[in-house]
């Protein structure tokens, strides 16, 4: 089907690659369909576009790639709602919100997005008891490596 994105404006996307969310997002629970597209080549963004409306669309990373010790313990509930029967099949994101600079931009640790790639299922999983919050710096890391060679 033809979709048109916010980024990328209409781009070809085959019905199998649609991510239903049961309940929606947080402050988006009529938007139950979404679609995960790279943002460019070569970037470790991506975008998880609604296909009912053009203007809902996220900018996400995989927090792994960013934050080495970030962990993410998925309840029993969240397993079953997925209908998760291996790790592998599951894939994690977090939501970033770019900023100008660009060395202000947050990523939300607390509520990644969880996606069971093989059931196409999606829920953002909001670890209320963790350590994480909703604005880590996204550039935090590579800063802080950086400024150890000095």
């Amino acid at each position: 089907m033809k979709l048109e994105t916010k980024f990328k404006g209409q781009v070809e996307v085959a019905d199998e690659k649609i991510i239903m969310f049961a309940n929606g997002l947080p402050a988006f629970e009529a938007e139950t369909e979404f679609v995960l597209l790279p943002f460019d080549e070569g970037t470790p963004f991506y975008i998880l576009q609604s296909v009912k409306t053009v203007d809902v669309a996220f900018i996400m990373v995989n927090p792994f790639n960013f934050f080495q010790n970030y962990q993410v313990k998925l309840t029993d509930g969240l397993i079953e709602k997925l209908e998760i029967e291996k790790e592998e099949d599951v894939a994690i994101f977090s939501i970033v919100t770019v900023k100008e600079p660009f060395s202000d931009t947050t990523v939300n640790l607390q509520g990644p997005i969880v996606i069971n790639a093989k059931k196409q299922k999606g829920k953002q999983f909001v670890m209320a008891d963790s350590e994480y919050g909703t604005k880590h710096l996204l550039l935090e890391q590579q800063a802080a490596h950086a400024g150890e060679g000095k």
